[in-house]
């Protein structure tokens, strides 16, 4: 058990943050997207031209801005985690479990790159 590694290598990590910068470009854009949309940017002002009161139409576009809404701050939530994964990074302590201390493993975070539980304390969690 004493070869058992406690954190990754600076190589190791630097291909993680290679990761998460590629992942936080993409949630940006998504964002700005989504944005985009809550705030009528993309619609050149044409909304409301020649429209006729339809309340299912007002009540199916109330809806639609509020799961906009609702993906707007869940993509949110996704970039502050990924920052503080960098942020983890930097301190080299990017991997380490936060309930067992020891390393998840780098399949792990190759697909949840801002996980901060191994696959075992999240199921652990969850039940």
């Amino acid at each position: 058990m004493a070869n058992e590694k406690t954190r990754f290598s600076d190589e190791e990590l630097k291909e993680f943050k290679d990761i998460i910068d590629n992942k936080l470009i993409e949630a940006d854009e998504d964002l700005q997207i989504l944005k985009n949309s809550l705030s009528h940017k993309d619609d050149h002002g044409t909304d409301d031209t020649g429209r006729s009161f339809n309340m299912m139409e007002d009540g199916s576009d109330t809806l639609s801005r509020e799961e906009m809404s609702q993906l707007a701050l869940r993509q949110e939530k996704f970039i502050t985690a990924l920052r503080n994964a960098l942020i983890r990074i930097e301190n080299k302590t990017y991997g380490i479990c936060r309930a067992t201390g020891k390393l998840i493993r780098k399949e792990r975070l190759k697909l949840v790159p801002h996980a901060t539980l191994s696959i075992e304390a999240k199921n652990a969690q969850d039940s």
